[in-house]
């Protein structure tokens, strides 16, 4: 179910929050959590009910681990509580590397062995990468004496929370569980629906009218199969760039919108990070509670800082090729976060010598990089990549185009006194003009402010009106045209 679909707006938000309060107002509070992990349970098998089971079992698995641990912690059963947690990490693993990764894996094996390789074709169960990993770092913690005496309830609430399950944040138990167990929030809060509301409905037309038209574009550069020349390609790669950060966007504030309806804040996942001056202020922006999973659960236990020079850069280049290969069974993907990682261990070394630029050239470095790397998360094999890749480094092709579209007597008549002319106006940019004119808007709207920024804690009539309209906007577009999946569901 799409947070962008009638069927969320019009029917299962409402009525989750209707029976939800009308059962915490009559002093049901059990009853009323009950409901709410019903709701969740409802959501998730609406994409397909195979997989409910799935989930159910993952949670009850981990909950019953995490109990054990802890107390295991407390009676300072160390050496037993390592053996349960070492399988508890396995189990969720080999559960996500093979509903994930083990056609990808087999594939590879074939090719080095010089085998063969029938396809599996494993259906990827929706979100089970964001709920490892959540439960994952509930083991952990659970060992490490971090955990409470959650009820089962809560645990259920913190895993299946309909507004981050399929695509984040990937919360921590520490900041959820103990809002569901809040009795504060088990009122309607009029501040918060208000909040919500205006978050949501921003969030919506950030996908619907905004990531879905640069879909159009990005997708038609990305899966064609003839040549692309250089403002072909370089709108490509940068209608992708807008529309990943848009659709992400978008998702983070519409369901950051729906959890506040509930009195639930979520960690803040995604925080303009298109402003960033360097490869390490991009990933304290984006996808926030990632670049914080790597960091607490992967980063640190490598060594993190503590290590010398050189492995603190080989543990960077490990942690994000590995969170590169987090989102998907493609070497696309492992590339992405190698670069990311390379990237990273670039800029300590910089940061290291004393080394900075001028804002404006960081900020254009910074952003280059990241839409090249981009190129590779977004397509699908090498041969790809490099079609792209190739158009945006392929200068030679604004002439060519150029002359091609003029008439030949024109071309007489120019002569080579006319060449600069061509290279200033060349008719090719010409074709391109609606993308181009809506990547400067693009680029004008990743200037504005981030809406958490003056909405959570300070909205006015203006900004409720406001978002009314663009709700409005939103709701004409998504009736009027078929809303692309979220991006980040394929992960």
């Amino acid at each position: 179910m799409l947070f962008s679909s009638p069927e969320f707006i019009f029917v299962f938000l409402p009525a989750a929050f209707a029976v939800y309060f009308a059962l915490v107002h009559a002093g049901l509070d059990v009853a009323g959590r009950g409901c709410l992990v019903i709701a969740n349970l409802v959501f998730y098998a609406w994409w397909n009910s195979a997989y409910l089971l799935l989930l159910m079992i993952s949670v009850l698995f981990n909950y019953s681990l995490g109990s054990e641990l802890g107390r295991m912690h407390r009676k300072g059963s160390i050496r037993a509580a390592r053996v349960v947690l070492t399988f508890g990490i396995a189990a969720n693993l080999g559960a996500l590397g093979y509903f994930k990764y083990a056609d990808f894996l087999m594939e590879n094996y074939a090719t080095a062995t010089g085998g063969s390789h029938v396809a599996l074709n494993i259906l990827l169960p929706l979100a089970i990468s964001f709920f490892t990993f959540q439960q994952i770092a509930y083991l952990v913690d659970s060992y490490r004496g971090q955990t409470l005496e959650y009820d089962l309830m809560n645990y259920a609430l913190f895993v299946s929370f309909f507004p981050q399950l399929i695509a984040g944040p990937i919360v921590h138990h520490s900041e959820m569980m103990r809002q569901f167990g809040d009795s504060r929030n088990h009122r309607m809060i009029p501040g918060n629906i208000t909040v919500g509301l205006i978050i949501f409905a921003i969030g919506l037309f950030k996908k619907v009218a905004i990531a879905d038209t640069f879909a159009t574009w990005a997708d038609a550069g990305f899966d064609g199969t003839g040549p692309l020349d250089f403002f072909g390609a370089w709108a490509a790669s940068l209608s992708y760039t807008f529309q990943l950060y848009f659709d992400f966007s978008g998702y983070c504030d519409m369901a950051y919108g729906a959890a506040m309806l509930f009195n639930i804040r979520l960690p803040l996942n995604f925080l303009s990070p298109y402003k960033s001056l360097d490869i390490q202020d991009f990933w304290r922006r984006w996808h926030i509670t990632l670049g914080r999973f790597l960091r607490d659960y992967v980063y640190i236990p490598l060594g993190g800082n503590r290590a010398g020079e050189a492995r603190v850069l080989s543990n960077l280049i490990v942690t994000f090729t590995l969170g590169g290969l987090w989102h998907g069974a493609s070497w696309m993907f492992v590339i992405w976060g190698l670069m990311h990682g390379v990237a990273l261990a670039a800029h300590r070394v910089w940061r290291g010598a004393g080394l900075r630029m001028p804002r404006p050239l960081a900020w254009l470095v910074t952003f280059l990089f990241v839409n090249l790397a981009w190129v590779f998360f977004r397509a699908t094999d090498m041969a790809s990549a490099k079609r792209v890749l190739w158009g945006m480094v392929d200068i030679g092709s604004i002439r060519r185009t150029t002359l091609d579209s003029l008439p030949t007597e024109s071309l007489a008549w120019a002569g080579k006194g006319m060449d600069w002319l061509l290279a200033v106006s060349p008719p090719a940019l010409a074709v391109q003009a609606p993308v181009y004119a809506a990547l400067l808007l693009g680029f004008a709207l990743i200037a504005c402010r981030n809406p958490y920024q003056f909405v959570t804690d300070h909205p006015s009539n203006a900004m409720t009106l406001g978002a009314g309209l663009l709700f409005a906007i939103g709701i004409y577009v998504m009736l009027g045209s078929t809303s692309t999946v979220f991006l980040y569901f394929n992960f």
